[in-house]
């Protein structure tokens, strides 16, 4: 079978920015953006307001450039990525394995969920909101789910193959570019290896061109977060963050018990402790907590899986690209507390049945939100809709998103590398062994 190189080597693209401490320079740059936001804020009678605005656009600029960047590549990246990863692990078994891992991805969806609708009705962060005069100056209706609203699953799993490819990457819609890419993936494991050696030298190259601009991106990053974030607060003062500072808890409260579940998952699988699985996987949460991208620190991750956890590199080359899209887990709980919170700030009393349309309609929105910043945000305005919610108040959920979305990346990279330890338990050769490399040494970071 010809031998396809793997996507952590690629990794060389990302270690040198762990090495750099990537993840303390954007704790810098997000904490003098709020200094100089403030200093640039119309109110401190420092800038005038037009001033103010003309210098917030071009702090944005880097970040705006990185979004951009990162957008760009995502798609070829992915694409790439798990092609290599079919014809590297074609198998007799990949077809039950490839059922079992998207039924694993949605239990851990619906778990994430659950945990989201738990915080979010115990602590009642948009109560909060609204008793201090929050989102209640647009008027909104109760929701109503009929038996026409519902979803045609016969229909939907139809959508999932899509009739023009190029529309679907236009659209960025990416449920039915996995489905394409998987589809095309499987034909050329069909090939015999004159025909399938070009194809699989060109989707390399695709892959190193990707990763030299992430790379490019990477560094742009505590620029962005300065700029961003000083952006912000020029615009709308620091009482964003004050205001919304106890909804942010309770997202941030919510991904924390979604994390212990990872490590109870970890737990149990492995019969190992927990704390020597954060120590080994440590460089990418911290690299996923600077960029907010999952797709971008996905070579990073490989290699952490492989090296440090010592999975199998044909489970790792399939299980993350596709988790780097669709398992969507931190994602999935910040959209339920977000749904539900500004529920509670307008007022909106949602029924059972309307919770769980809502629970249908995250997993859905979840599976499909680009690994990106702002992914997240992206959808929710699909999600809020669905539910009858007025999506206005997503302006204000924007402003804090870069913060949350570097929390709940982490938390994402976590239950991709979590996945591979299951299915590499479960699915993995003896090539490698299935526990964590007890001479791994660990980066200073």
């Amino acid at each position: 079978m010809l031998i396809v190189k793997p996507l952590n080597d690629l990794a060389v693209y990302l270690t040198d920015l762990v090495q750099k401490r990537l993840w303390l320079k954007v704790i810098i740059g997000l904490v003098l953006g709020i200094g100089v936001g403030l200093l640039l804020n119309p109110s401190t009678g420092i800038f005038d307001e037009s001033v103010a605005h003309t210098l917030s656009n071009w702090l944005n600029l880097p970040g705006e450039i990185f979004m951009k960047l990162a957008q760009m590549v995502m798609i070829p990246l992915i694409f790439a990525s798990i092609i290599s990863g079919l014809v590297s692990s074609v198998s007799d078994r990949l077809k039950t394995f490839g059922l079992w891992l998207f039924l694993y991805f949605i239990g851990t969806t619906t778990i994430a969920i659950g945990i989201g609708i738990a915080v979010a009705f115990i602590f009642n962060p948009g109560d909060f909101v609204r008793v201090r005069g929050g989102l209640t100056n647009v008027d909104v209706s109760t929701p109503e789910v009929t038996s026409s609203g519902g979803i045609d699953i016969p229909d939907t799993i139809s959508n999932l193959i899509p009739v023009n490819p190029l529309q679907a990457i236009l659209s960025g819609d990416m449920l039915p570019i996995i489905v394409f890419t998987i589809i095309i993936g499987i034909a050329i494991t069909q090939l015999d290896t004159n025909h399938s050696r070009p194809l699989i030298r060109f989707i390399e190259a695709i892959q190193k061109i990707c990763m030299i601009v992430v790379g490019w991106a990477m560094r742009l990053v505590p620029y962005a977060v300065f700029g961003l974030i000083a952006a912000l607060v020029s615009a709308t003062g620091i009482d964003v963050f004050v205001g919304l500072g106890y909804y942010m808890m309770v997202v941030i409260l919510g991904l924390l018990i979604l994390f212990c579940v990872y490590l109870i998952i970890y737990s149990i699988v492995m019969k190992q402790s927990p704390i020597e699985y954060l120590k080994s996987i440590k460089d990418a949460q911290l690299l996923a907590f600077s960029t907010a991208s999952s797709a971008a620190v996905m070579p990073l991750t490989m290699k952490t899986a492989d090296e440090n956890l010592g999975v199998s590199s044909k489970v790792s080359d399939f299980v993350i690209p596709i988790g780097a899209t669709i398992n969507m887990d931190g994602t999935a709980l910040f959209q339920c507390v977000t749904v539900l919170f500004m529920a509670q700030s307008y007022g909106v009393e949602l029924n059972l049945i309307t919770v769980l349309l809502l629970t249908v309609t995250v997993v859905s929105a979840s599976i499909g939100t680009p690994a990106i910043p702002g992914g997240g945000v992206i959808v929710l305005a699909t999600v809020l809709q669905s539910t009858g919610i007025p999506s206005e108040g997503l302006i204000v959920i924007i402003g804090i998103d870069r913060i949350l979305g570097m929390f709940r990346t982490a938390v994402n990279v976590t239950g991709d590398l979590t996945a591979t330890v299951v299915f590499n338990k479960c699915f993995g050769s003896s090539d490698k062994p299935s526990q964590l490399n007890s001479d791994y040494e660990t980066n200073d970071v």
